[in-house]
């Protein structure tokens, strides 16, 4: 994981220097500092003070016990729920739950217990709610937004659905899912089949293309004959070095499908449903190539990025979890529309050219920065000014890879229900919980120094997620 996060900042802001953002201290001692608002003194907000130990990182730091992770989908029926809209309308149980471990080793005991649980009145009436919504003729997205940003249940496919609503891919009269739907998988077929293919495979169908039509003009002739050299275009020759050759962009592509492959593999090593020998794992691993690789080649302005893998990992477990069987089927498909849909509302942080720009990755780190001053300068002063800890180190993966990598799997998607019904799209919600994650741990911060603070914000400890997320909008509230 360090080697991934090193290769990933190198690679990205090498060129970006830590004078490059710095901050004037100001020269007079008669300045007036801004203090933390009194609600975030209270004992409840922060882990307790720092001790030796855990400066020195050689025992866990003591944190809030954190959520229990949420159960694999059940089925479970609420009293006299609406009819479930389509595409659901049966709610069976699949046999792809065996293979759904969506949880890490260190905690797959306290899944099995959550598993095997009954759902409790709060969790039917939730789950009710949100059928109820979701029956409407025509969704109401704002209310789906309003109900869903305080976290999606987990039973009877609903986050799936919620999610291709939040993120457009459903329109929001329920009569045209079916139909849409059918579009969208089937223009996903064609371009798999146009552009996930090698230039041999192209040869061999523009070849078998031309002998048919030669057989059609001359029936006489039993069989077409080879083609000369001189008969083969410049373009399709194996060695051509033009821009428009298949050959030369298929050689071009080849560093990118590796890269792709290497990803695809490392992600979330420790969750069955990605990795290991099983073909369901497999099968798995090779729709997120397709997806990244197809992506890559649409957008020859982004291509592909390190990290991508991570973002699209959740979209797809939800998808290819969903209880009806032709959802799941079809869940590559539905992935890359929604991957392709979130994406471009932060392919400017991916893009190197735009580092420098107002869209670019740098001006966003900088929003964090001066978003930390606003709530906390105290905390703000002490991390960037006396200790030096350039907000680069450790936001840049934070906001690149949508918090993937610092919380559990299953916290991980739990912030996601709330980034994506944020209505002005994710990233302003996103600033302010990696703001809310900074000032959650400030004794800790304001205690430590620069090697202590630097390593305890690359390894964020755990923390109960849904407290996290009101503080955020807490935050948020203030800065509107």
């Amino acid at each position: 994981m360090l080697l991934f996060v090193l290769d990933l900042f190198i690679s990205r802001v090498s060129h970006l220097t830590l004078e490059s953002i710095s901050y004037q201290i100001p020269e007079t001692l008669e300045m007036v500092k801004k203090r933390v608002p009194e609600w975030l003194n209270s004992s409840m907000w922060s882990t307790p003070p720092p001790t030796s130990d855990t400066l020195r990182f050689s025992a866990a730091p003591y944190v809030p016990e954190p959520l229990s992770p949420p159960p694999l989908p059940v089925v479970v029926s609420p009293p006299d729920p609406p009819p479930p809209p389509p595409p659901h309308p049966q709610r069976t149980h699949d046999s792809r739950a065996n293979h759904n471990d969506a949880t890490t080793s260190s905690s797959s005991s306290s899944s099995s217990s959550s598993s095997s649980s009954s759902s409790s009145p709060e969790d039917i009436s939730r789950q009710t709610q949100f059928l109820t919504e979701l029956s409407r003729k025509v969704i109401d997205v704002r209310e789906l937004r309003r109900i869903a940003i305080e976290g999606i249940p987990d039973a009877l496919g609903i986050r799936s659905v919620v999610w291709k609503l939040l993120l457009g891919y459903l329109p929001t009269d329920r009569a045209l899912w079916l139909s849409e739907l059918a579009k969208k998988r089937s223009q996903y077929k064609h371009l798999k089949e146009n552009h996930l293919v090698t230039p041999s495979e192209i040869t061999r169908r523009m070849y078998n293309s031309d002998t048919v039509s030669y057989e059609i003009d001359n029936p006489k002739c039993e069989s077409r004959r080879l083609l000369s050299r001189s008969e083969i275009m410049h373009g399709e020759h194996p060695l051509s070095l033009g821009k428009t050759s298949i050959w030369n962009q298929f050689f071009q592509d080849t560093d990118i499908i590796e890269q792709i492959e290497r990803d695809v593999k490392r992600t979330h090593p420790d969750i069955h449903f990605f990795s290991g020998d099983t073909q369901f794992a497999k099968s798995n691993q090779g729709a997120l190539k397709n997806i990244l690789i197809l992506f890559a080649k649409l957008n020859p302005g982004i291509r592909y990025v390190q990290g991508m893998n991570e973002i699209l990992a959740p979209l797809f477990y939800v998808f290819k979890n969903d209880p009806e069987e032709e959802n799941s089927a079809s869940a590559e498909a539905d992935t890359f529309f929604c991957f392709v849909e979130l994406l471009s509302g932060f392919r400017d942080n991916f893009c190197q050219k735009l580092d420098n720009s107002v869209v670019g990755i740098r001006s966003t780190i900088t929003r964090l920065s001066k978003l930390l001053k606003e709530h906390d300068e105290e905390l703000w002063r002490h991390l960037e000014v006396t200790t030096k800890v350039n907000p680069q180190f450790y936001a840049f993966r934070w906001i690149t890879l949508l918090l993937t990598q610092e919380f559990s799997f299953s916290d991980s998607i739990h912030i996601w229900d709330t980034l994506l019904s944020d209505p002005e799209g994710p990233q302003e919600t996103l600033l302010h919980i990696c703001c809310a994650m900074l000032i959650l741990v400030r004794r800790r911060l304001l205690a430590g120094d620069f090697t202590s603070n630097l390593k305890l914000l690359q390894n964020y400890p755990s923390i109960n997620i849904s407290h996290l997320l009101y503080v955020a909008n807490k935050l948020r509230v203030q800065s509107a």
